[in-house]
């Protein structure tokens, strides 16, 4: 009979997925601080705390996990839309939501303070033709996309190219004035542009 007390206790296995989860952590976290091109896999396994071929056994490559990255930020983006549009009780609060996700995603506590997009600073380091642009590409056409539909409900008797140009129109703003924020640190460029697009909505 086995003495329960000399039996090993078994280790939990970890959860399915967790490697790559802290990967993923980890590289949002020094693609963010460091950029792109700075950061190599060795950095990104040693935070982790994961063994090199944990990560190719997760990601094909940099190239892939960068990506992922990419899709993730974005995803964490529309998460804070998510939730700020739950509290808005019209279009116009819905427009401004929009502002307020990105003014709360350049709230997060990063490691050497907000630089600005992390998107758009990961696509100025990558190939015009890398996959990874086209994520980004793709992010900024939802926001803009988001914006004219909350428009579109907003001015029903509005042309509907009259009412994308505005999308397109509060879109610059919010763009410039993210990469004026970035510049700066802190997100008073964004709340100004915030005000001056719920001032442009009651004009129109």
């Amino acid at each position: 009979m086995t003495d329960p007390e000399t039996t090993a206790t078994p280790k939990p296995r970890r959860r399915r997925g967790a490697a790559r989860e802290r990967l993923l952590a980890a590289a949002a976290r020094r693609f963010y601080a460091d950029g792109v091109s700075a950061t190599g896999i060795d950095a990104i396994t040693a935070e982790a705390g994961v063994a090199k071929m944990s990560l190719y056994n997760n990601f094909s490559s940099k190239a892939d996990l960068v990506r992922a990255y990419l899709d993730a930020r974005h995803e964490e983006w529309l998460d804070l839309y998510t939730r700020r549009l739950a509290a808005a009780p019209d279009a116009r609060a819905g427009v401004l939501a929009v502002f307020d996700a990105y003014a709360d995603h350049a709230n997060f506590a990063y490691e050497h303070g907000f630089r600005g997009c992390g998107l758009l600073n990961a696509a100025a380091e990558l190939p015009a033709d890398d996959e990874g642009r086209a994520v980004v590409r793709r992010h900024k056409e939802e926001v803009e996309a988001l914006l004219f539909t909350h428009l579109t409900e907003l001015l029903p008797d509005h042309a509907p190219e009259q009412t994308r140009a505005t999308a397109e129109h509060l879109s610059f703003l919010l763009e410039g004035a993210m990469a004026r924020a970035g510049l700066e640190g802190a997100d008073t460029r964004l709340q100004h542009a915030r005000e001056m697009a719920a001032e442009m909505l009651d004009r129109l």
